[in-house]
């Protein structure tokens, strides 16, 4: 059985940096993808960055040239970098995994497992 634990999550002021991993058990990053989405308070969980398994990568506007995801396919883990950070990303931070998608689905719905998430919050 699939399961996701994410670690990573903080508190950092405006300008800084973190990075999140999502570690993966029972599952193989092959003809999938993942992906990193994030809830704040009151607002409805939107997706942040998708990776497929042949290595195409898809992004929200408002992260583009400030975050990047990755994969270790041989552990396997996601990771996601995430750089110049604003205090309009703090959330809670979900990794997700689902099937392949050209490219990958930003939807939730597409997804079949999460992790528990992990709480970044940016202060300014």
């Amino acid at each position: 059985q699939e399961h996701l634990v994410e670690s990573g999550g903080g508190s950092v002021q405006a300008g800084g940096s973190l990075r999140l991993s999502c570690q993966a058990s029972g599952y193989t990053f092959s003809s999938s993808c993942m992906g990193w989405f994030r809830q704040a308070p009151g607002k409805e969980r939107e997706g942040v960055a998708t990776i497929r398994s042949d290595g195409l990568e898809n992004y929200a506007d408002s992260v583009k040239g400030r975050f990047t995801i990755s994969t270790d396919n041989a552990k396997p883990t996601l990771f996601l970098q995430m750089n110049s950070l604003k205090p309009e990303d703090t959330a809670m931070f979900y990794c997700a995994s689902g099937p392949w998608g050209s490219p990958c689905s930003t939807s939730t719905r597409a997804y079949n497992y999460w992790g528990q998430g992990t709480q970044v919050t940016v202060s300014s």
